[in-house]
């Protein structure tokens, strides 16, 4: 089969993904982190599958999709065309859509019940693969934000580590939009606390990755220890002139 995108997506692209990784890199240096220590996630929602095409032919190895329709169209295009990427589930999770996406992604960031997260577990042990995690922390308090509340996630964890056939990695989370300055850093800020805190509670080697940051936010979250950012318009433009399937 042949690529879709076209040279001057291509080349618009990869200069987006450049200037990314240099903020990026910026603010890993600010921060005293250590260079690429950030996993930068290349958010496809709603875009054709030639968007997704030119990032991952630009160098971007992981790509991240909120709904499982638009998902797994592009996996199964990316695997027919020899494209390795690392897929990444970011939206709400449906459990009846589980079944769907099971050995197909990289990393599950949006576990918000541990109803779902059995659902996963029993789809992954019947399909003899191992689902890595993570679970959806809503710090901001927000009603319109899925999630467990703070004081929830601890008897959740002990609960799904549990599970056969997944992986915990660590926690995902979302800012609300900004009312004053620094309000999304505050957030980022009370999720690396807690993340560390339960990171000592459940003694999980593979809990290391804390996902937050969006284009509007990212260089907080990086500064406040994030390892995994979420990163749409920044890369791929304005999206409001295409439909979600």
């Amino acid at each position: 089969m042949e690529f879709d995108y076209s040279e001057d997506l291509k080349n618009r692209i990869s200069d987006n993904i450049q200037s990314v990784l240099a903020s990026i890199n910026e603010a890993e240096a600010a921060s005293g982190r250590e260079k690429g220590s950030v996993t930068l996630i290349g958010v496809t929602k709603v875009f054709p599958v030639e968007y997704a095409e030119a990032a991952a032919m630009s160098g971007l190895k992981d790509l991240g999709e909120n709904r499982v329709q638009e998902l797994v169209p592009k996996v199964e295009r990316f695997s027919s065309l020899g494209i390795d990427v690392n897929w990444h589930l970011i939206g709400t999770l449906q459990k009846n859509k589980v079944k769907y996406i099971i050995g197909k992604t990289s990393l599950i960031h949006s576990v918000n019940s541990v109803e779902l997260a059995e659902e996963i577990s029993k789809r992954s042990e019947s399909n003899n693969v191992t689902t890595s995690i993570l679970l959806q922390a809503n710090v901001s308090g927000e009603e319109s934000k899925h999630g467990f509340a703070p004081h929830e996630l601890k008897p959740a964890i002990d609960k799904i580590i549990a599970l056969p056939n997944i992986t915990v990695c660590g926690l995902m989370t979302m800012a609300p939009i900004e009312t004053y300055e620094g309000e999304a850093r505050e957030v980022f800020a009370k999720t690396r606390v807690i993340f560390e805190d339960l990171k000592s509670y459940t003694g999980l080697d593979s809990w290391n990755v804390l996902s937050m940051g969006m284009s509007q936010d990212y260089k907080s979250a990086i500064y406040e220890g994030s390892t995994h950012i979420r990163i749409g318009t920044a890369i791929f433009g304005d999206r409001s002139q295409y439909k979600p399937l």
